[in-house]
């Protein structure tokens, strides 16, 4: 294995990892976060991410298909990840 073949591997991997990384996250939120916080349900992130994932490993993150997946993992945790994170769980004491 060649550079270019260590960086695509790593590339592979690294997306993979990131994809993963806000499906479960979407999974473990409180499903009331992703409403109060203006942004699409929390079944609809985790379809979205989950779609992701399952792109991600059956083709290249550069692909065709690939790429919007890695988007739709880096929209989650760049914006509904902070955004649903901000929210107070439960009481406010």
């Amino acid at each position: 294995m060649g550079f270019d073949g260590l960086v695509f591997t790593v590339l592979d991997y690294g997306t993979l990892a990131l994809a993963l990384w806000a499906f479960v996250d979407a999974l473990v939120r409180p499903a009331a976060g992703f409403v109060a916080a203006g942004k699409l349900t929390k079944p609809g992130w985790a379809a979205i991410t989950g779609l992701a994932v399952l792109v991600i490993f059956f083709f290249r993150p550069m692909s065709f298909l690939g790429l919007p997946a890695v988007i739709a993992a880096v929209v989650y945790l760049v914006d509904v990840r902070p955004a649903v994170r901000g929210l107070r769980r439960g009481n406010s004491w």
